[in-house]
């Protein structure tokens, strides 16, 4: 759903990259505010994760893939402000440095898979977790249905965006936009539920806010065997990810309005996820990967590190699992 440079207009991509500057200054002060020391090392984790995840097309039906976006697996382990953060840092670090999104269309992207789906997913997933009650039965069936949410409603910012540009009317942008990423948000609700099951039963403290006691070192080695996860998801899975188009793609070949796409206005190291030298094989693939998943884990850990009072890091570093 990375909309590229030339699908929209100069009004619309500035009016998307100040409601996204906006809606991103306010997440941060409230990660500020919220967020527990000893929860860092899980929103470099996540980025990761998401970052890897993203690369993972899977086909839908004629010809179109779908991949997750992965803001509710975000808000549900950590809370939507946190889960603006990590897709935030993971949208910025595609566009600039595997060109996936353009340039002129990043606050756009930031706004449809940064901002609105992480805050409509889990709104709908705290509404639905609080009517179905408690337990993992509860919580699985909201995030399932969240995350289908999440990937609908941003699918239909994204149409409204075009529209405004002018680039395919509202009436033909909004049910191509929301009939094919209903299917795709159907994947997005498995995968994501199926994540949230698996950590649900390895590692439930995750799920929940911890005692004080559960330090910053536990959360480290989680966080790091999770890189480890992400980088074999890249190295092996991803090289044989589905290539058709995703869902913006293959609506902007049928409604034809693909030929508005320009090429990359950055030069980005590693554009469309292959490594200069090497073409656009797996190992290709695989290392441009590797690279990406661990520069969003640094990038999202740093900021979230940056936004923590020292006195607050300090302490959790300090702090002795099951003291």
């Amino acid at each position: 759903m990375h909309i590229p440079d030339g699908f929209l207009d100069a009004h619309t991509a500035v009016a998307a990259g100040l409601l996204s500057a906006a809606g991103l200054g306010v997440a941060l002060r409230r990660v500020r505010r919220v967020l527990p020391a000893r929860r860092i090392p899980l929103i470099g984790l996540a980025a990761a994760f998401v970052f890897a995840a993203q690369m993972l097309n899977f086909p839908v039906a004629g010809g179109t893939s779908g991949h997750l976006i992965g803001a509710v697996l975000a808000a549900v382990l950590l809370g939507a402000s946190a889960s603006v953060l990590v897709m935030s840092s993971v949208i910025i670090l595609q566009c600039f440095l595997f060109a996936d999104g353009g340039l002129t269309a990043l606050g756009a992207n930031l706004f449809n898979m940064a901002l609105v789906a992480p805050v409509v997913g889990y709104g709908v997933y705290r509404f639905v977790r609080r009517l179905a009650g408690g337990g993992l039965r509860s919580t699985l069936l909201a995030t399932g249905f969240a995350a289908w949410c999440s990937t609908v409603a941003a699918a239909v910012a994204c149409a409204g965006e075009l529209a405004a540009s002018g680039t395919v009317v509202w009436r033909v942008a909004f049910p191509a936009m929301a009939g094919v990423h209903i299917i795709i948000g159907l994947g997005e609700a498995l995968i994501t539920v199926l994540v949230v099951a698996a950590v649900a039963r390895a590692r439930p403290e995750l799920l929940h806010e911890p005692a004080p006691s559960d330090g910053w070192r536990r959360y480290a080695s989680v966080a790091a065997y999770g890189l480890l996860l992400a980088l074999g998801l890249v190295v092996f899975v991803a090289p044989v990810a589905s290539p058709w188009p995703d869902g913006l793609l293959r609506v902007a070949e049928r409604l034809g309005f693909a030929p508005r796409a320009v090429g990359p206005l950055v030069r980005a190291p590693f554009a469309h996820y292959a490594v200069p030298g090497l073409g656009a094989g797996a190992r290709s693939t695989a290392l441009a990967g590797a690279v990406g998943a661990v520069v969003a884990f640094a990038l999202a850990w740093v900021a979230a590190r940056l936004l923590t009072p020292r006195g607050a890091r300090r302490a959790a570093e300090k702090a002795v699992p099951g003291a």
